[in-house]
Parts: structure tokens; sequence; C-alpha cells
């Protein structure tokens, strides 16, 4: 049981910084790590470091090092946002958390994840720092915009309800979503406030929101899975085709990277 544990693809997740009882911590909500784990991963929780605590040289040195031992590596959602500054623009009031640390690593990651070939698969603040990375820039208040929909998650009594279906997206007839799901649309819950401004170059646009809104985007002739969606695909995968698909597809490229990887160590 143990060996067939350490054949599964090593995943690393991202983590956020926070307060826990009053100390500095990182970490990773349980929702993202029980989702890989469904989908025969072992998760590894990345820690970000402190921008003072690596030279530049040095934090591309970690991500080099970092992202080798893996087969895949996912950035999640989470309560913060990117930070404004990094793709030019002042700070709206409504963009109230920050997580600086995270943008140093996240920025840095995307690119270097993507020079290995490792799958990569953005969530939510994932997807939204694969835009920045590649310098495109964000909406920080969707709700304030003419014509928009609201897509914070909908008021409920409980965690269940904050993730039920909100709205529909239209995905991009023969683009890289549409290899992993044949429907032309598919409902998906919504619980975001940022949303992407001006889509970067280099990225492909994969589905829209019913108010025209990119609600996915993946990385033009990236040479691995290397996809990112606004919405929370973790929450219950198994239960919902659409998200079950995005989790099967990139289950499989990481399979595919370990193996490749196993056959490189072999032959070294």
């Amino acid at each position: 049981m143990q060996a067939t544990h350490f054949r599964r693809p090593l995943v690393g997740v991202i983590a956020c910084c926070r307060e826990v009882e009053g100390h500095p911590a990182q970490i990773v909500t349980d929702k993202y790590l029980e989702a890989l784990y469904q989908y025969d991963i072992t998760p590894v929780i990345l820690p970000v470091l402190a921008a003072d605590m690596l030279t530049p040289e040095q934090r591309t040195e970690q991500a080099v090092a970092l992202l080798s031992s893996l087969d895949g590596l996912m950035l999640t959602g989470s309560y913060t946002n990117v930070a404004p500054d990094r793709y030019g623009a002042e700070r709206a009031q409504e963009n109230t958390r920050a997580d600086a640390r995270r943008d140093e690593a996240a920025l840095c990651w995307v690119h270097e994840a993507l020079r290995q070939a490792l799958p990569l698969f953005g969530i939510c603040r994932g997807f939204q720092e694969m835009n920045v990375a590649f310098g495109g820039t964000l909406h920080q208040a969707v709700q304030t915009l003419p014509g928009m929909l609201d897509h914070r998650e909908p008021p409920a009594d409980d965690v269940a309800g904050h993730y039920a279906p909100s709205h529909t997206v239209s995905i991009r007839p023969g683009g890289a979503l549409a290899a992993l799901y044949s429907s032309e649309q598919a409902e998906v819950n919504s619980l975001h406030q940022q949303g992407i401004d001006q889509l970067a170059t280099g990225l492909e646009a994969e589905a829209w929101a019913p108010d025209g809104l990119v609600e996915a985007i993946s990385v033009r002739d990236a040479a691995a899975f290397a996809l990112a969606v606004q919405w929370h695909p973790e929450w219950r995968p198994k239960e919902h085709p659409f998200y079950d698909a995005l989790f099967q597809g990139f289950a499989a490229a990481c399979r595919q990277h370990r193996t490749q990887r196993a056959a490189q160590l072999a032959a070294s």
C-alpha cells in the first residue's frame, strides 16, 4: 500500500499566508488537498518565503529545484488578491486583502512550471495570477462595473450553498477546455470579486460567463496541461461532471509527467 502511495504523482499546492492563533502561518484549505487525493495525486504543500529572505536569483534557483521534484503545480483560490501594483493599477477601495509573499512566489513559479513542462492548474486566485504573470490586468471589483454580474458568493446558510451552481459558462469550441468536456455550456459556482480585465498575450480565453467575463484560460503552445478557471472545481468534483473532467485531465497530465520523470531518473 505504501509503495502504491508513492507511485502517485506529486503535485505542489501553493500555500497562503494567514495568522493562526496569533502567529504567522502558511496554510492550504482541505478541499484542494482532498480533491487531488481523490484523483490519485499526492499533494505537497509549498511554502512561500518572504521577499527579504531570497534575492531574485535565489528565488529562481528555489523554483527550479522545487518544481523539478514535482509532477504538477496547483495555484489555489484564496480570500486575498494579487496586489494591483503588479499590473500597474491603484488599489480599489473594495480590494482589502493582500498576500505579497504568495504574489512573489506564484508569479515566479508560473513561468518556471511552464519552462519545465510541468502540468499547471490555476483556480480562482490562481487563474488571476496566471493572467498577471503573463502581463494581463484585473478588474478589482467586477460587481461595480456596468452590465456585469455580481460574481461574489451567493447568500447561503451553509458552505454547500456558497458553492452551489451560480451561472453558466460558454466553452470555446475546439479549445483546451473543450478537449476535456464535450458540451458547449456548463454550470459553475461563483465566489470571486476580481476578474480578468485585459487578457494577457500568450493566453487563450477558454470560457465566458453570460456577461462576457473570461472564466477560463489556457497557455498558448504550452507543452503540457496549462489551464486555469475562475470558479471552484475542487468543491465536490466527483459530483459535477464538468469539475470531474478538469481534474481527470490534470491528473492524466501529472501521471504522464511522473512516468517521464521516472524514465529520466532511471536513465541518468
